[in-house]
C-alpha cells in the first residue's frame, strides 16, 4: 500500500498547529520539510515568515532575520516579517536596522499600537545605547592618556604617582572590558598592543591588569580573540602562565581558558558583516595553544604551579565535553605530540636529579589528564597505541638509567595507576618492575621507599594484582609498619595493610585479617591523623587508610564518636593538597551507607546455599538505626560545611567520579526531613546546584534528587534564594526523565509543583526546560501516586498562559484527560484536577465551552463534586460552575436543563458552607441574568 502523498499546505498547517502548541523545534522541522516542497513564491514567503517566529522563539535570532529577510524579499509591505526581522536585528544589536523595519511597519499600519510602542521603546534603548557609548569614548581615551603619558611635570611626583595612575587606569580598563562597548572601543584603539607592553613590565599589578583586561576582549569573541592571538603570540602567553608569581599565573589560566572556550565555540556576541568577514579556521590556533602548554610542562624555567596550571587547562579542553561528540582528534593529538610530556611531570621524583620541580597535586593532575585522554579513546587501535607510549616512556627510564631510572620508572607506574589504570596495570607487569618495587621498599634511603611503597600501594589497589602482593607484599608492608623509624614510611605502610585488609568490602563474612587487626589499623589511622605535627602531605594517607577500613562497620561506628578525628579530616580537606578530596568522600560514603546496594533475591539466596556459594553478610551495625545515627553524628561535627568547601574546588583531584562520591553523601545527609534544613543552612543547598549539573550521570542525579528532597519539605525561596531558585529547575526536570527510578520521578514533580507555585518566571522557566510534555506524560502513570504528582504538578503551570492555550490545542486530549480525573475514585486525584478546572476556567473563559465538548460524562462528573461529601471538592466543583455559567449563554443553559440547577439550589441555602454557598447563588445569579431562570424571592 502506497503512503499518502504529505502536500506543502498540509505541512503548513501541522507546522501552524505545532507553533500554537508550544513545540517551536518541531514546526520549523514541518515549514521546512513544506519549504522543499513548495515552489509558489507567496507560499514560500509565508513558509519563510513562519520560520522565522520559531527561530525568534528557539533564540537563533541570526536565522530569524535571515528567514524574514527573504520574506521581504517577496513582499516588502509584510508587515509581520518586518516585525520580525526588526526583533531579531534588536537581539543582535543592529538596533539602527531594527528602527529602519519598525518605522515601515508604523507607516504601512500607523494606528497599530504594537508597533508604536515597539518603536518607542526601541528609540529609547538607542538613546541609552548612544550616551553609553559616547561615554565609554571618552572613558578608554582617558584610560589610554593615562597609560600611555602620565602627564606630570614634576619629576618627584611622576615617580610617586606614575604608577598609581597606571595601575588605577588598568583597573578600569577591566570594568569597561566586561561591556561589549568598552571591550570594542578597546581593541579598536590600538588596546591590545598597549596591554601587551604592560604584560612586559614584569609588574604583578600590571601584569593582572592587562590580564584580566583580555579576559573581557576576548570572551565570547572568537575574531578579537584570534586577532589577540596573533598580536600577542603564543610563547608570550605560555610564558606568563609559567611565571612564579602565583596570582599572576592563575590569571594567565583564566584568560587561556576563556581563549580556548572562545576559539572552539565561536562567537556568542554575534556582530554580522563586520564578523562574518574575519572568522577563519582556529583549529591551527587552538593546535599552537596547546603545543606552547605540552611544552611548558617540561620547561625547566617554568614554576610548578605554572606547570599545575597548564595541567588544569589541558583537562578542561582537550577530551571531549560528552561522548555524544564523535570527534576525538584532539585527544589524539596531544597523545602522539604530549603523552611523553606528561608522564615527566608524572614520573618525577623529589630529590631525584632531572625531577622536575611540582607541587602535592602535580602528579595527581598528571594522572587525572592521562584517564581523560585514555578515556577520550574510541577503540582497540587507539589504546594500544597508548599502551605502547607509556611502556616505552617506562622502559626508556628502567633499563640503563641505574637507581634513579628506577626510581622514576616505579614512580610513572604509580601515576598511571592512579589514572588509566589498565595502562598502569600493563606498565606493572613489565619484566623487573615489580621485583624493583619489592626491593626498594627494604631501602634506607626515604625518598626511594616512598616512592616503592606508593607504587605498592597503588598496586594494591587493583584486583589484579591485589592476590600477588597479599601473598608476597603483607609480610614486607607489615615489617616496614613495625620497625621503620619514619612516620612517613610507616602511614604509606600502613594504608597499604588497610587496602589488603578491606578487600572484602562491605561483607561481613570475608574479613583478611585476624580479629581486631583492622580496629587497630583504624585506630592508629585516627592517631596519625589528628597529629598535627605531621604534615598535611602525610596526613593524606591516613585519610586514604580510613577509605579502606570504614568498609567495616565497626570502624565506621569508632571513627562517629571521635569528634577530634572528623574534625582533622574536614580540615585537611579543605587544604591546599586536593588529592585527599577522594578518600575524604570515600570515607563518608562508607559512614552513611550510600553506595548503591541491592537486596538480594530471596530464591536466588536459597539457590546459593543450596550450591554452597558463598553469600554476602550484612554487619549487624550497617543496619538502618545506626547509619541514621552516623549521620547526625557527622551534620553535628559539620560535615556539611566540609562538603560543600571540597566541591568549590577548582583543582582536577575534584573529579567526575569524586563529585558523585559527595552527591551520594548529600543524599544520605538529606534523607531524613528533620535533617534538611540544618544541610541548607550550612551550604548543602548551594554547594548541590554545581553537583547536579556537572560529572557522572549517576552523581547528577543523586544531586538532583537531593535537591528535590530539600524543594519538597522547605521554602525554595529560602533555601535557594535570589536567583539561585532558578538554577534549580533544570536538575529537577531531569528527575522527570524515563530511565530515572518512579522515586526519583515522583520527587522531581513534587519539587517543581512547589516551585510552579511560586512565581510566574519559575512557570517559564520549567516551560523552557520542556518539562510540560513530561509532566503530561506522568499523567497516565499506572502508579497512583506519581499520576497525582504529575497532575498537582499541572494544576500549578496552569497559571501560566502557555499551558492554559495547551488545554485548547486542536487534537489533543488534556482538558478531556483532566474532567475525567476530576470524577475518579481517588479524592487526592480528584482534588488536583478538579483544582486544575477551576483555575483555568477563571483564567481562561474559552475552556469553559470546550468542557462539553471532551466527553459525554462532564454534567455527571461536575454534579458528582457538587454532592461530594467533602466540601473541598464542593468548592472546587462548584467553582467550575460559576465558571462556566458565566462564560457563556448556551453553556450555562446546558447546565440549567439538568439536576445541576436543583444542587445549587440547595448548595446555595448551605449556612455552614459559606464558599460553596456564595459560588452557587452566583451560579443562579448569572442564570438569572440570562433569562434562563426565574429569580427565587425567598432567595437571599
Amino acid at each position: 500500500m502506497e503512503e499518502a502523498v504529505v502536500t506543502a499546505g498540509q505541512l503548513r498547517e501541522q507546522g501552524n498547529a505545532l507553533f500554537q502548541a508550544g513545540d517551536h523545534a518541531a514546526a520549523l522541522a514541518a515549514y521546512t520539510r513544506a519549504l522543499s516542497l513548495c515552489d509558489s513564491a507567496p507560499e514560500r514567503a509565508v513558509l519563510h515568515r513562519n520560520r522565522a517566529a520559531c527561530y525568534l522563539k528557539l533564540e537563533d535570532y541570526a536565522k530569524a532575520e535571515a528567514d524574514a529577510s527573504k520574506a521581504i524579499e517577496a513582499d516588502g509591505r509584510d508587515m509581520k516579517a518586518l516585525f520580525r526581522r526588526s526583533q531579531a536585528l534588536q537581539k543582535l544589536g543592529r538596533l539602527d536596522q531594527a528602527v529602519s523595519d519598525l518605522q515601515r511597519c508604523v507607516s504601512l499600519e500607523p494606528k497599530n499600537k504594537a508597533f508604536q510602542e515597539a518603536l518607542r521603546a526601541l528609540g529609547s534603548s538607542m538613546q541609552e545605547k548612544m550616551k553609553t557609548m559616547s561615554c565609554t569614548d571618552s572613558k578608554v581615551e582617558q584610560m589610554f592618556q593615562i597609560l600611555l603619558d602620565p602627564k606630570e611635570e614634576d619629576a618627584d611626583k611622576k615617580q610617586k604617582l606614575g604608577v598609581t595612575l597606571l595601575f588605577q587606569a588598568a583597573q578600569n580598563l577591566i570594568v569597561l572590558a566586561r561591556e561589549e562597548a568598552g571591550a570594542e572601543k578597546i581593541f579598536q584603539s590600538d588596546g591590545v598592543r598597549l596591554l601587551a607592553q604592560l604584560l612586559d613590565t614584569a609588574k604583578a599589578d600590571l601584569m593582572l591588569a592587562a590580564l584580566r583586561t583580555l579576559v573581557g576582549l576576548c570572551s565570547g569573541h572568537r575574531s578579537r580573540t584570534m586577532a589577540i592571538l596573533v598580536e600577542l603570540g603564543a610563547p608570550r602567553l605560555s610564558a606568563v602562565l609559567g611565571v612564579e608569581h602565583e596570582q599572576v599565573s592563575l590569571a594567565a589560566c583564566n584568560l587561556l581558558h576563556v581563549m580556548f572556550d572562545s576559539l572552539k565555540e565561536g562567537m556568542q556576541k554575534e556582530f554580522r558583516g563586520k564578523e562574518d568577514a574575519v572568522v577563519l579556521d582556529s583549529s591551527k590556533d587552538l593546535k599552537l595553544l596547546i603545543k606552547h602548554l605540552l611544552e611548558l610542562l617540561v620547561l625547566e624555567g617554568a614554576s610548578a604551579h605554572g606547570r599545575d596550571n597548564a595541567l588544569n587547562l589541558l583537562i578542561k579542553v582537550v577530551p571531549r565535553k560528552s561522548p555524544k561528540e564523535t570527534n576525538n582528534s584532539l585527544s589524539l593529538w596531544v597523545i602522539d605530540q604530549g603523552l611523553k610530556k606528561i608522564l615527566e611531570v608524572g614520573s618525577s621524583v623529589c630529590g631525584v636529579a632531572g625531577s622536575l620541580p611540582v607541587t602535592e597535586n602535580s602528579r595527581m593532575s598528571a594522572s587525572v589528564l592521562l584517564s581523560k585522554l585514555y578515556d577520550d579513546l574510541k577503540c582497540d587501535a587507539e589504546r594500544e597505541n597508548f599502551h605502547h607510549l607509556c611502556e616505552d616512556y617506562v622502559k626508556s627510564w628502567f633499563e640503563g638509567h641505574e637507581l634513579a631510572g628506577k626510581l622514576r620508572a616505579i614512580q610513572t607506574v604509580s601515576c598511571l595507576l592512579q589514572g588509566p589504570s589498565d595502562a598502569g596495570n600493563r606498565v606493572l607487569e613489565l619484566e623487573g618492575i615489580m621485583d624493583s618495587v619489592l626491593s626498594l621498599c627494604a631501602s634506607v634511603s626515604e625518598a626511594h621507599q616512598l616512592v616503592a611503597v606508593e607504587a605498592l600501594i597503588h598496586a594494591a589497589d587493583k584486583a589484579k594484582r591485589a592476590s600477588f602482593i597479599t601473598a608476597n607484599g603483607v609480610s614486607l608492608l607489615k615489617e616496614i609498619y613495625k620497625h621503620s623509624e619514619r612516620d612517613s614510611i610507616r602511614i604509606r605502610a600502613l594504608v597499604g595493610l588497610c587496602k589488603l585488609g578491606s578487600a572484602g568490602g562491605t561483607d561481613f563474612s570475608m574479613k583478611q585479617f585476624a580479629e581486631g587487626s583492622t580496629m587497630k589499623l583504624a585506630k592508629q589511622c585516627r592517631k596519625w591523623l589528628c597529629n598535627e605535627a605531621i604534615d598535611a602531605g602525610t596526613r593524606r594517607w591516613a585519610a586514604e587508610g580510613l577509605a579502606y577500613l570504614t568498609f567495616d562497620a565497626d570502624v565506621k561506628e569508632e571513627f562517629v564518636e571521635d569528634k577530634a578525628a572528623m574534625q582533622a579530616m574536614f580540615q585537611l580537606a579543605q587544604s591546599e593538597d586536593r588529592s585527599v578530596l577522594y578518600a575524604v568522600a570515600s570515607t563518608l560514603v562508607n559512614c552513611t551507607n550510600s553506595y548503591d546496594h541491592e537486596e538480594p533475591d530471596p530464591q536466588m539466596l536459597e539457590l546459593a546455599k543450596y550450591a554452597k556459594q558463598h553469600i554476602p553478610e550484612q554487619h549487624p551495625k550497617d543496619k538502618p538505626d545506626f547509619v541514621k545515627r552516623r549521620v547526625r553524628k557527622l551534620l553535628t561535627a559539620g560535615v556539611v560545611s566540609a562538603l560543600a568547601c571540597m566541591v568549590k574546588s577548582e583543582n582536577p583531584a575534584l573529579t567526575s567520579s569524586c563529585r558523585e562520591l559527595i552527591s551520594r553523601v548529600f543524599l544520605a545527609l538529606v534523607e531524613e526531613t528533620e535533617d534538611r534544613g540544618a544541610v541548607v543552612a550550612q551550604g548543602g543547598g548551594k554547594a548541590l546546584i554545581p553537583l547536579s549539573l556537572e560529572g557522572t550521570e549517576v552523581g547528577q542525579t543523586k544531586a538532583a534528587q537531593a535537591l528535590a528532597k530539600i524543594t519538597i519539605t522547605s521554602n525554595p525561596e529560602m533555601a535557594f534564594p535570589g536567583e539561585r531558585i532558578y538554577e534549580v529547575v533544570r536538575p529537577l526536570v531531569s528527575l522527570l526523565h524515563l530511565q530515572r527510578t518512579g522515586l526519583e520521578n515522583f520527587e522531581g514533580l513534587m519539587a517543581l509543583t512547589n516551585l510552579a507555585g511560586i512565581s510566574e518566571r519559575l512557570r517559564q522557566k520549567i516551560l523552557k526546560e520542556k518539562a510540560v510534555p513530561m509532566i503530561e506524560g506522568y499523567m497516565f502513570e499506572e502508579h497512583e501516586l506519581i499520576r497525582l504528582a504529575a497532575t498537582e504538578c499541572m494544576c500549578n503551570m496552569a497559571m501560566s498562559k502557555e499551558v492554559q492555550e495547551l488545554f485548547l490545542a486542536e487534537g489533543s486530549d488534556r482538558l478531556k484527560l483532566m474532567v475525567l480525573y476530576s470524577g475518579e475514585e481517588d479524592e487526592r486525584l480528584r482534588r488536583a484536577a478538579s483544582g486544575t478546572l477551576a483555575m483555568l476556567t477563571a483564567l481562561h473563559p474559552p475552556i469553559c465551552k470546550r468542557i462539553p465538548q471532551v466527553t459525554v460524562h462532564w454534567l455527571e462528573i461536575l454534579q458528582a463534586l457538587l454532592l461530594s461529601p467533602s466540601t473541598e471538592l464542593q468548592h472546587r466543583g462548584a467553582v467550575v460552575v460559576m465558571n462556566m455559567t458565566a462564560a457563556a449563554r448556551e453553556v450555562a443553559e446546558q447546565l440549567m436543563a439538568s439536576e445541576m440547577l436543583e444542587i445549587l439550589s440547595v448548595l446555595a441555602k448551605d449556612k455552614e458552607k459559606p464558599r460553596v454557598a456564595q459560588a452557587a447563588k452566583e451560579s443562579l445569579a448569572q442564570a438569572v441574568a440570562y433569562g434562563l431562570i426565574k429569580p427565587n424571592p425567598g432567595q437571599e
